[in-house]
């Protein structure tokens, strides 16, 4: 099940933070537009990569906690990305196979490759809805949404490395509110985010980057990162960094033989929080 909006055109005149992502994760979906914004960020933060990793074990790691330890057996993934192996469904269906999964972005060239994301274990289901997050109504209102969860039961709704691209002006607590009061007792918030925290003028820049490239961002502090979880229930250890937030060896975070990233590599806020 695709979007029908299959056709809409791949804009290469500009980058996009989705294939820069992808570039960062050493990915092949990209174009040079994308590299060169890419390559423009790692001169001010060569942390970037390792941030992206540090960004996909969380993903990793929040989805199996809560398989295992919650009883989540459906996910909602907003700003999806370019699908890099293993994805949500893939992670989520080793635990649980009956797991269901909706993943959403605005990018054609995610589109492109939704197929990717449909391959679901036979127990389960995955679909792949083009929306917004800025439009939260639609997509929760969209068709492919409720053939594929049932929202009288618990979902995931899972925010990895996408509402610092939601300034303030676009009322970034709001939508996950909005999203939030859509979803059950029980459900989940899992959410990612980037921060000055540490390096505020390395973060300066970068912002400087994607904005002249036409992609306003707004990194958070701790603080303000924490507001995205007010009314829930974190887990432990709470707000964490993501190197730290419950860290598994072999899991591809940064344990292991690496030497353990510095907190300014790493300048990801992380957190999951149940929803009473």
């Amino acid at each position: 099940m695709t979007s029908p909006h299959t056709a809409r055109h791949i804009d290469t005149s500009r980058p996009h933070s989705a294939r820069m992502y992808d570039y960062y994760l050493g990915g092949k979906d990209h174009f040079d537009v994308d590299k060169e914004a890419a390559e423009r960020v790692a001169a001010a933060y060569p942390g970037i990569f390792v941030c992206a990793r540090e960004n996909r074990a969380f993903m990793h790691r929040a989805t199996r906690v809560l398989a295992r330890e919650h009883g989540i057996r459906q996910w909602l993934d907003i700003g999806t990305g370019i699908p890099t192996e293993p994805n949500l469904h893939q992670v989520a269906q080793a635990v649980v196979p009956q797991a269901r999964v909706v993943y959403a972005d605005n990018d054609p060239l995610v589109l492109k490759y939704a197929e990717t994301l449909m391959h679901s274990a036979p127990e389960g289901r995955t679909t792949y809805i083009e929306a917004d997050v800025n439009e939260p109504e639609t997509l929760l209102n969209a068709p492919e949404l409720a053939d594929v969860l049932d929202l009288t039961e618990p979902v995931a709704l899972s925010l990895n490395a996408l509402m610092h691209f939601v300034p303030d002006p676009q009322d970034p607590y709001g939508i996950v509110d909005r999203l939030m009061s859509a979803l059950p007792s029980g459900s989940a918030l899992a959410l990612t985010h980037c921060t000055p925290d540490f390096d505020p003028t390395t973060w300066e820049n970068v912002t400087k980057i994607y904005t002249t490239a036409g992609t306003p961002v707004q990194f958070r502090s701790k603080a303000d990162v924490s507001r995205f979880f007010d009314g829930l229930d974190l887990l432990s250890p709470g707000i964490a960094l993501g190197h730290r937030w419950r860290p598994e060896a072999g899991d591809g975070s940064s344990e292991g033989p690496a030497p353990e990233p510095t907190d300014a590599e790493v300048s990801l806020w992380t957190g999951v929080g149940i929803k009473p």
